[in-house]
This record gives structure tokens, C-alpha cells and sequence, in this order.
């Protein structure tokens, strides 16, 4: 089984189910479900089998699959699997299954013809397929054409499936996030484009594929660039950096280029909400770290000041907003942009705690994502409304709800015990080592978390049953198999994190070790044990 392709066979699973669901008769949609639901597991069961095979103190790069594809321009069919991209393919063949179910009569709400319900869910497991390449893929042609190849499923996912009966006015908000949300991701797409054209020059010019041509191989261009072959002067690099840096900001996504998030989460179903945010978004903060850190680690020393202060200030701006918004979804989408400014913070610290914990915090924000926005979206879809206002006393009628719906909020603002405290603890820590003030600043985002998630659930499930709100029933057995696994993540990755910080740690050590860079020593020096012995008093001459 060492020559088994294990990677191709992991999203080749999911675009194989995405084809026999399109093919099924219009008519046979729960078939499509059970389908699509089977593939799902099939390829978390995969992703399992992959992680239990990883060694953690191994090569870095492991199950990797090396052929030709594009000869003439070293491009090539590589994929690798570090401790880094275990965990995200993890988090992602996890979470689908889950929104499968979640979505599981979507087809009741959302508009349009009898295979409505087949191609949203063949959308959803081409989404799956494109993200694991983008995080096993070795070639950086590769990895481009997949990390842009996304958007067209996505974007169909969220402009062609919505509430049914919405007036003409709604339809066309949702058209327009739509759009608004490819053509940013389009935008910076193309920017990426010029950096890698523009790296694959400078691989020619130095001869770094075979027969002296270039190459896209990630492994080759990153030895390349940290040992100072690639020959450009830090004009050129930085400009690279920026290229590929503006994409994955758009896309994770960092202030101020985070407009099109809220309009795509509040447009879209729950389910594609979810997988946008919790799944597709990681691409670009996995690429930051895996990317341009790696490939320009002298740029990010240059501009990850700048970097950081946009981070913090997304992690401010996301919080306030989210404390004034009255739409329950939108106030849950502002909450990511603020998650997101805490996971490029870490990122960019540059310190082994910092990407540590940014790393984990990808895992815990799509888990406390998608249970926070999946239970809301159970809870929309009883009472009929996004507007806060519209709810009141939900605690009385529906205990259950309210309450995991209260555990949810509790994991977004990072509360102990629950999974992202550690991960934010981790970022904060390994950020105040190189960035105290900014470190100090970002803290102050936990109180204006408290106050947007325990305000929000006071106006929402205590007081008085509002009018509309006794008709709210509580949590039905299929959305427990959706509720209570992401609860139970929480809850265990928060009291006992330790398996995921296993495959974290050693990628991160290496990826720190690869472009020289080390932590900070501490800034106040160990005493000594002869020190305070010999002198008691304090100086003297």
C-alpha cells in the first residue's frame, strides 16, 4: 500500500460521487442524499486512515504523489501532505458530511427546478474536491488553477440557491453577493497570476527545473528562495509577496478587502455558508503560511508589521460591527472577519506559538463557526426572520436549541474550556513576544466578543415568548447527528487539544526552521541561582 495514491484517490472520491449525483433521476432525491452523504463519509473515513498512517516526526512532506504533467514548463502533478494540510484536510472532510445533513431539505427552501436539490449537492462535493488540492498540491501551478477553480461551484452555490418565494428585491441582493464575491476573488486571482508567472521567471532564469528549464515544484523553489538562488533583488521579491499575499487576503479575508463576506454568508444557505467560510476561506490563510512565508520569508519580515496592523484592526472592526448588526446571520459573518484578523496575526508574528496557534485556530473557527451559524440557521428557518428583535424567549420552548445554540456563542468568544481559547491564547502569547502592543490591542476583542455573543443570546432566548416564537420547536434527530459531534469537538479540543497540536507543532518548527527564523529569547533574563544568594540586598559595588 506505500505505492497507493492516497491523495489523488482523496478528491477524486468526492468529484466521482458529484458525477453519479448529477446522473440520478430528477426524481430520486433522497437517493442523491444517502449519495452524497456516503461519499462524504467515505472520504472522512480516507482522510482518517491518512492521518493515523502520518508520522508526525517524519519527512515533511508525506504520501506524496510526483508524474508529469506539463513538462515543457516544469509543471507537474505533485501532491505532499504535511502536518499543517492534515489538519485542514481533516477539519473539511469532517465538516461536509455534516452540512450534507444540515442541508438535508434545503430542497424545500431553495428555488428552482426538480434537480435542484442534485446539483447543490454535487456543487458541495466539488467544493470539497477543489479545497483538498489546494491543500495537498506540491506544484504551485497546481495549487493556483484549483485555488481559483473553487470559485465557480461557490459561486453557484450561493447566487443559485435560496429561500424560495423571496421578493424580486431579495433575489437580486442575492445575485449581487454573488457576483460581488467572484469578481474579488477573481481580482486578486489575477494578481496571483502575474506572481507566479513571475516566479516561474525568475525559476527559469536560474535554471531550477530539469534540463535546465524552470519549475513549479513548491519544494524546489522554496529551497531555492532560502538559500538565495533566486537571484532578484527584494524589489522584485516584495512585488511577488504582494501578488500572492493580495489574493489570500481577499479570500481569508483581511480588512479592509473583507466586504464581499457578510453579503455571500447572509445570501447564501446555512450549509453554503458554512462551507464557505469554515472550509473554503481556510485556502487563504493556509496559503499565507504555506506560500509567502516560505516562498519570500525576507517580504514578510518587511511587511508583516503592515500585515499585522491590518489584522488587528479587522479584529476590532469585526468585533464592533458585529455588536451593532440586527441581522443574527450577518452579526455571525461580521464575527469571522474578526476570527480571521486573530489567524493572520499569528501567522505573521513569525514565532513558533503564534503559527501554532493560528494554525489551530483554522480547525476551532470552522468548528465554532459552523455550529454557531448551523443552529442559527435551524433556528431561522422555524421562525422565518434573520431580525433579532423578531425573537424572544426561545429558551422556553425550544431548551435544547437555545441552549447548544449558548455553548456555540460561548466557543466564538474563546471562553476556557472550549476549543478556541486555546487557539486564540496561543496566538496572543506567541504575538506578544514580537508585537506587545498589537498582542495588548487584539485582547481587547475578547470583552467586545462577550458583549456581541451574550448580548445577542440575551434578546434572542430569554424574556418573554414573542409573538411567532412558541412555534419554535425544538432540535429533531437529525439535526443532533449535526449539533452534537461539532459540540463535542469543542468541548474535547478545548479541555485536550493535544492530538491536533501533535501534526501542528512539528510542520510549524520546520516551516520555521526552513526560513531561519527563531523565537524571540525572553526579554527579562533568568537569575541566576549564586545571584540572588551572593547578593541579597540587591547591587552593589
Amino acid at each position: 500500500m506505500n505505492n497507493f495514491p492516497w491523495l489523488t484517490t482523496l478528491w477524486v472520491l468526492p468529484v466521482a460521487g458529484a458525477a453519479l449525483v448529477l446522473v440520478l433521476p430528477a426524481s430520486q432525491r433522497t437517493l442523491a442524499r444517502c449519495l452524497t452523504l456516503t461519499v462524504a463519509l467515505a472520504t472522512l473515513v480516507l482522510a482518517v486512515l491518512l492521518a493515523v498512517r502520518f508520522e508526525p516526526g517524519g519527512d515533511q512532506y508525506q504520501f506524496v504523489e510526483s508524474h508529469e504533467w506539463i513538462p515543457a514548463f516544469g509543471a507537474g502533478y505533485t501532491l505532499g501532505l504535511d502536518g499543517i494540510a492534515l489538519v485542514l484536510v481533516l477539519l473539511t472532510t469532517a465538516l461536509v458530511p455534516i452540512l450534507v445533513l444540515a442541508g438535508w431539505h434545503d430542497d424545500r427552501d431553495v428555488g428552482g427546478g426538480k434537480r435542484v436539490m442534485h446539483t447543490y449537492l454535487a456543487l458541495t462535493l466539488l467544493v470539497e474536491a477543489m479545497v483538498l488540492v489546494s491543500f495537498v498540491a506540491l506544484d504551485i501551478l497546481l495549487f493556483y488553477i484549483f485555488f481559483e477553480a473553487m470559485l465557480i461551484p461557490m459561486y453557484f452555490l450561493i447566487g443559485g440557491f435560496g429561500p424560495r418565494g423571496v421578493d424580486v428585491a431579495q433575489r437580486q441582493q442575492r445575485s449581487r453577493a454573488a457576483v460581488k464575491f467572484l469578481l474579488y476573488n477573481l481580482f486578486g486571482g489575477l494578481i496571483m497570476l502575474a506572481a507566479v508567472i513571475g516566479l516561474y521567471v525568475l525559476t527559469v532564469r536560474e535554471s531550477l527545473g530539469p534540463d535546465g528549464a524552470g519549475t513549479f515544484d513548491l519544494r524546489v523553489v522554496v529551497a531555492a528562495a532560502n538559500s538565495g538562488q533566486l537571484g532578484a533583488g527584494p524589489a522584485v521579491l516584495n512585488a511577488l509577496f504582494l501578488g500572492f499575499m493580495f489574493a489570500f487576503a481577499v479570500k481569508a479575508p483581511l480588512w479592509p478587502l473583507h466586504t464581499w463576506l457578510p453579503d455571500a454568508a447572509v445570501a447564501a444557505t446555512p450549509s453554503s455558508a458554512v462551507l464557505m467560510m469554515a472550509v473554503v476561506d481556510k485556502v487563504g490563510t493556509f496559503g499565507m503560511l504555506r506560500y509567502c512565508v516560505t516562498l519570500f520569508p525576507d517580504a514578510t519580515g518587511t511587511y508583516a508589521p503592515l500585515v499585522i496592523t491590518l489584522a488587528v484592526i479587522g479584529i476590532i472592526y469585526g468585533a464592533v460591527l458585529a455588536i451593532g448588526q440586527t441581522d443574527v446571520m450577518r452579526l455571525i459573518a461580521y464575527t469571522s472577519i474578526s476570527h480571521f484578523g486573530f489567524i493572520i496575526l499569528g501567522i505573521f508574528a513569525m514565532t513558533s506559538q503564534g503559527q501554532t496557534g493560528a494554525t489551530l485556530y483554522m480547525v476551532n473557527h470552522g468548528i465554532s463557526t459552523a455550529a454557531l451559524f448551523l443552529i442559527a440557521g435551524f433556528l431561522v428557518s422555524r421562525r422565518g426572520t434573520r431580525v433579532i428583535a423578531d425573537y424572544g424567549g426561545v429558551q422556553k420552548v425550544a431548551p435544547v436549541l437555545a441552549g447548544t445554540f449558548f455553548i456555540a456563542g460561548l466557543a466564538t468568544l474563546s471562553l476556557p474550556g472550549l476549543a478556541p481559547f486555546v487557539s486564540e491564547f496561543l496566538v496572543l502569547v506567541g504575538t506578544y513576544t514580537r508585537y506587545p502592543a498589537a498582542a495588548v490591542i487584539a485582547s481587547a476583542a475578547l470583552v467586545l466578543a462577550a458583549l456581541y455573543v451574550l448580548w445577542m443570546y440575551q434578546r434572542m432566548m430569554t424574556g418573554p415568548v414573542t409573538k411567532g416564537s412558541e412555534r419554535i420547536h425544538d432540535l429533531v434527530p437529525r439535526e443532533y447527528a449535526v449539533v452534537v459531534p461539532l459540540i463535542a469537538a469543542l468541548i474535547f479540543l478545548g479541555v485536550y487539544p493535544k492530538p491536533v497540536l501533535d501534526f501542528i507543532d512539528p510542520a510549524v518548527t520546520q516551516t520555521l526552521t526552513t526560513i531561519g527564523v527563531q523565537d524571540p529569547e525572553p526579554s527579562i533574563p533568568a537569575v541566576t541561582e549564586a545571584g540572588p544568594a551572593a547578593n541579597p540586598g540587591g547591587t552593589h559595588k
